[in-house]
Protein backbone atom coordinates (compact mmCIF):
# COMPACT_ATOMS: atom_id res chain seq x y z
CA UNK A 1 0.00 0.00 0.00
CA UNK A 2 1.48 3.36 -1.08
CA UNK A 3 1.36 6.06 1.54
CA UNK A 4 0.22 9.48 0.39
CA UNK A 5 3.14 11.89 0.13
CA UNK A 6 3.36 14.83 2.49
CA UNK A 7 6.15 17.34 1.80
CA UNK A 8 7.62 19.83 4.23
CA UNK A 9 8.24 23.37 2.98
CA UNK A 10 10.78 25.33 5.02
CA UNK A 11 10.55 29.05 4.35
CA UNK A 12 14.08 30.40 4.79
CA UNK A 13 14.08 33.41 2.47
CA UNK A 14 13.06 36.17 4.87
CA UNK A 15 15.18 39.27 5.39
CA UNK A 16 14.76 39.44 9.17
CA UNK A 17 15.00 43.22 9.54
CA UNK A 18 13.71 43.13 13.11
CA UNK A 19 16.74 41.02 14.02
CA UNK A 20 19.34 43.28 12.44
CA UNK A 21 18.13 46.48 10.77
CA UNK A 22 21.51 46.95 9.12
CA UNK A 23 21.32 43.58 7.41
CA UNK A 24 24.76 42.57 8.65
CA UNK A 25 23.68 39.41 10.45
CA UNK A 26 21.34 36.73 9.16
CA UNK A 27 19.28 35.46 12.08
CA UNK A 28 18.98 32.05 10.42
CA UNK A 29 22.76 31.60 10.67
CA UNK A 30 23.04 32.35 14.39
CA UNK A 31 24.22 29.42 16.49
CA UNK A 32 22.11 27.76 19.15
CA UNK A 33 23.53 26.08 22.28
CA UNK A 34 23.63 22.69 20.50
CA UNK A 35 25.90 24.13 17.79
CA UNK A 36 23.33 24.15 15.00
CA UNK A 37 22.26 27.34 13.34
CA UNK A 38 18.64 28.47 13.71
CA UNK A 39 17.77 27.32 10.17
CA UNK A 40 19.57 23.99 10.59
CA UNK A 41 17.64 23.22 13.77
CA UNK A 42 14.33 24.03 12.09
CA UNK A 43 15.25 21.81 9.13
CA UNK A 44 16.39 18.92 11.33
CA UNK A 45 13.13 19.01 13.28
CA UNK A 46 11.08 19.03 10.08
CA UNK A 47 13.07 16.14 8.61
CA UNK A 48 12.71 14.35 11.95
CA UNK A 49 8.99 14.06 11.27
CA UNK A 50 9.81 11.55 8.54
CA UNK A 51 9.03 13.67 5.48
CA UNK A 52 11.08 15.09 2.65
CA UNK A 53 11.75 18.80 2.95
CA UNK A 54 12.09 21.59 0.40
CA UNK A 55 13.81 24.69 1.78
CA UNK A 56 13.26 28.01 0.02
CA UNK A 57 16.15 30.50 0.14
CA UNK A 58 16.76 33.83 -1.63
CA UNK A 59 18.51 33.66 -4.99
CA UNK A 60 21.69 35.49 -4.04
CA UNK A 61 25.32 34.58 -3.59
CA UNK A 62 25.23 35.85 -0.01
CA UNK A 63 23.04 32.90 0.92
CA UNK A 64 25.48 30.21 -0.20
CA UNK A 65 26.28 29.38 3.43
CA UNK A 66 22.59 29.01 4.27
CA UNK A 67 22.00 26.84 1.20
CA UNK A 68 24.99 24.63 2.02
CA UNK A 69 23.84 24.09 5.60
CA UNK A 70 20.32 23.17 4.53
CA UNK A 71 21.60 20.82 1.82
CA UNK A 72 23.87 19.15 4.36
CA UNK A 73 20.91 18.72 6.73
CA UNK A 74 19.07 16.78 4.03
CA UNK A 75 16.81 19.37 2.43
CA UNK A 76 16.21 20.02 -1.23
CA UNK A 77 17.06 23.72 -1.64
CA UNK A 78 15.01 25.94 -3.95
CA UNK A 79 16.18 29.47 -4.82
CA UNK A 80 13.42 32.07 -5.05
CA UNK A 81 14.23 35.02 -7.29
CA UNK A 82 11.41 37.23 -5.95
CA UNK A 83 11.68 36.32 -2.26
CA UNK A 84 12.03 40.01 -1.36
CA UNK A 85 8.45 40.55 -2.52
CA UNK A 86 7.13 38.71 0.55
CA UNK A 87 6.54 35.32 2.13
CA UNK A 88 3.80 34.36 -0.32
CA UNK A 89 6.29 34.44 -3.20
CA UNK A 90 8.57 31.96 -1.41
CA UNK A 91 5.63 29.65 -0.78
CA UNK A 92 4.44 29.83 -4.38
CA UNK A 93 8.00 29.10 -5.55
CA UNK A 94 8.02 25.93 -3.45
CA UNK A 95 4.58 24.87 -4.67
CA UNK A 96 5.82 25.07 -8.27
CA UNK A 97 8.55 22.54 -7.43
CA UNK A 98 6.39 19.99 -5.59
CA UNK A 99 6.47 16.39 -6.78
CA UNK A 100 3.36 15.64 -8.82
CA UNK A 101 2.14 13.03 -6.33
CA UNK A 102 2.18 15.38 -3.32
CA UNK A 103 -1.02 14.96 -1.29
CA UNK A 104 -0.30 17.65 1.28
CA UNK A 105 2.25 20.09 2.59
CA UNK A 106 3.51 21.20 5.98
CA UNK A 107 4.63 24.85 5.93
CA UNK A 108 7.34 25.62 8.48
CA UNK A 109 9.32 28.77 9.23
CA UNK A 110 13.10 28.61 9.43
CA UNK A 111 13.18 30.99 12.39
CA UNK A 112 11.25 28.55 14.59
CA UNK A 113 13.91 26.04 15.72
CA UNK A 114 12.22 24.63 18.81
CA UNK A 115 9.24 22.75 17.37
CA UNK A 116 9.45 19.10 18.32
CA UNK A 117 9.50 16.56 15.46
CA UNK A 118 6.61 14.75 17.18
CA UNK A 119 4.50 17.91 16.90
CA UNK A 120 5.27 18.19 13.19
CA UNK A 121 4.47 14.50 12.78
CA UNK A 122 1.08 15.10 14.39
CA UNK A 123 0.33 17.64 11.64
CA UNK A 124 1.47 15.14 9.00
CA UNK A 125 -0.68 12.36 10.45
CA UNK A 126 -3.75 14.60 10.54
CA UNK A 127 -3.29 15.31 6.82
CA UNK A 128 -2.83 11.62 6.09
CA UNK A 129 -6.09 10.80 7.85
CA UNK A 130 -8.15 13.29 5.85
CA UNK A 131 -7.81 16.75 7.38
CA UNK A 132 -7.65 19.54 4.78
CA UNK A 133 -6.10 22.27 6.95
CA UNK A 134 -4.24 21.47 10.17
CA UNK A 135 -3.21 24.06 12.75
CA UNK A 136 -1.29 23.30 15.96
CA UNK A 137 -2.22 25.18 19.11
CA UNK A 138 -0.44 25.62 22.41
CA UNK A 139 -2.14 27.17 25.44
CA UNK A 140 -5.03 28.21 23.20
CA UNK A 141 -2.82 30.08 20.71
CA UNK A 142 -2.38 29.21 17.05
CA UNK A 143 1.13 28.14 16.10
CA UNK A 144 3.24 26.48 13.41
CA UNK A 145 3.74 24.51 11.26
CA UNK A 146 0.47 24.55 9.35
CA UNK A 147 -0.64 21.71 7.09
CA UNK A 148 -2.64 21.94 3.85
CA UNK A 149 -4.11 19.16 1.74
CA UNK A 150 -3.71 19.16 -2.03
CA UNK A 151 -7.24 20.55 -2.54
CA UNK A 152 -5.95 23.96 -1.36
CA UNK A 153 -2.83 24.13 -3.53
CA UNK A 154 -4.48 26.16 -6.32
CA UNK A 155 -5.63 28.84 -3.89
CA UNK A 156 -2.23 28.90 -2.18
CA UNK A 157 -0.67 29.50 -5.61
CA UNK A 158 -2.69 32.71 -5.86
CA UNK A 159 -1.23 34.29 -2.71
CA UNK A 160 0.78 37.49 -3.05
CA UNK A 161 2.96 39.77 -0.96
CA UNK A 162 3.62 38.96 2.67
CA UNK A 163 0.21 37.56 3.56
CA UNK A 164 1.33 33.94 3.67
CA UNK A 165 -1.49 31.42 4.10
CA UNK A 166 -3.35 33.39 6.78
CA UNK A 167 -6.25 34.22 4.45
CA UNK A 168 -7.04 30.55 3.95
CA UNK A 169 -6.93 29.96 7.70
CA UNK A 170 -9.49 32.72 8.10
CA UNK A 171 -11.70 31.40 5.30
CA UNK A 172 -11.84 27.63 5.87
CA UNK A 173 -12.37 25.50 8.97
CA UNK A 174 -9.21 23.99 10.41
CA UNK A 175 -8.42 20.79 12.23
CA UNK A 176 -6.98 22.08 15.51
CA UNK A 177 -4.24 20.09 17.22
CA UNK A 178 -3.80 20.97 20.90
CA UNK A 179 -0.16 20.16 21.60
CA UNK A 180 2.00 20.31 24.70
CA UNK A 181 4.81 22.02 22.82
CA UNK A 182 5.59 25.71 23.43
CA UNK A 183 7.98 25.55 20.48
CA UNK A 184 5.04 25.87 18.08
CA UNK A 185 4.76 29.51 19.18
CA UNK A 186 8.41 30.45 19.65
CA UNK A 187 10.15 32.23 16.80
CA UNK A 188 13.31 34.28 16.64
CA UNK A 189 12.40 37.77 15.49
CA UNK A 190 14.85 39.88 17.44
CA UNK A 191 18.38 39.69 18.79
CA UNK A 192 16.89 39.40 22.28
CA UNK A 193 14.87 36.32 21.23
CA UNK A 194 18.10 34.67 20.12
CA UNK A 195 20.01 35.69 23.22
CA UNK A 196 17.34 34.14 25.44
CA UNK A 197 17.75 30.82 23.63
CA UNK A 198 21.53 31.04 23.77
CA UNK A 199 21.89 31.51 27.53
Amino acid sequence: MNQRKIVGILLAAGVGRRFDRNGLQNKLLQRLPDGHTVAQAAAINLLGAGIEVMAVVPASASNSVLSSLLLAAGCQVIECTDAAEGMAHSLVCALRHLPIDTAGIVIALADMPLIRPASIRAVVDALLTGAEIVVPHYAGKRGHPVGFAQCHFAELMGLQGDQGARRLLQTYPSHVLSLDDPGVLQDIDTMEDWRQLST
